[in-house]
């Protein structure tokens, strides 16, 4: 890590470094208060004073103790075949514009979690995790990156039979059971990174990578989506866009190869980070 992140530890706001870590509202003296959702109101100038501190904790926390480094946020938008290679064995043409969803707020979850199996065809997808950080609307592409306070690793898990249900696919409603939104493990600035553009991504079940890709595949850039999305919508300080995930999800394999209680299901980003999900098996009645 080469600059500071911003992670949440116990409900609390921090920010990491490989050797150490600081409480926010401690290390502040109130200036910021410890939710880290109210952060993102002020971000260029809490991201400034991040950059001016240093540790004062007793090492790095464990990543199973960590949260969501933003939970909560008001929007949460998700990014449907945003790779060549994923729309293709889709069977879905990517002429057209973006096509996007939600996951709602209450699947969100940390770097380290359990998710119950709650349907037959629960599948995996890792995505490149957008927050942004400042107020964005009407923003000419160029200015997208510009929006973005950072980026983190995130799993669009889905159960594909509620997905796919009915005449007219409920995208939302199943990619957002409890648990279906793990992101993290900590904030990442964009300025950090040594090509925010071209990240490699890769997912693997059990050891077996299934997904393997770069950023720089992405149909529609974070650029295009900050711009796309705010012509539309405004987008808010520490709202999320879930970017899209590459080829290789269980529901488009021959045969199809879904998830089960046991798997451990492996996300990662170049230069980010990684997220550890446990599957285990269904609450009782569900």
């Amino acid at each position: 890590m080469s600059g500071p992140r911003l992670a949440t530890l116990e409900g609390r706001a921090i920010v990491m470094w490989e050797s150490g870590h600081a409480d926010v509202a401690r290390s502040s003296a109130g200036r910021w208060g410890p939710d880290p959702r109210t952060l993102f109101d002020d971000w260029d100038r809490f991201r400034e004073w991040a950059r001016g501190l240093a540790p004062n904790g007793d090492g790095a926390p464990s990543p199973d103790r960590l949260g969501a480094p933003v939970p909560e946020p008001r929007q949460v938008f998700a990014i449907g075949l945003n790779y060549r290679a994923h729309a293709a064995e889709a069977g879905y043409d990517t002429s057209g514009l973006p096509q996007v969803f939600t996951k709602f707020p209450s699947c969100l979850a940390g770097p380290v979690s359990r998710v119950a199996a709650v349907s037959p065809r629960l599948d995996w997808e890792v995505e490149l995790v957008v927050a942004v950080g400042r107020r964005a609307e009407r923003v000419e592409e160029e200015r997208g990156w510009d929006h973005v306070a950072g980026v983190m690793v995130g799993q669009d898990l889905s159960a594909r039979d509620v997905q796919l249900a009915g005449a007219s696919p409920q995208w939302s409603l199943g990619k957002s059971f409890p648990g279906f939104g793990p992101t993290g493990p900590w904030l990442v600035d964009p300025e950090d990174l040594d090509d925010r553009d071209d990240l490699p991504i890769e997912c693997s079940v059990n050891g077996e990578v299934m997904q393997q890709a770069r950023t720089s595949q992405l149909i529609w850039s974070v650029p295009q989506l900050v711009a796309r999305l705010s012509a539309v919508c405004p987008l808010l300080p520490g709202d999320l866009v879930f970017t899209g995930t590459p080829a290789g999800v269980g529901n488009r394999r021959d045969p199809p190869v879904y998830l089960q209680p046991g798997d451990r299901l492996l996300s990662r980003v170049g230069g980010v980070g990684e997220l550890v999900t446990e599957i285990v098996g269904p609450p009782p009645g569900a």
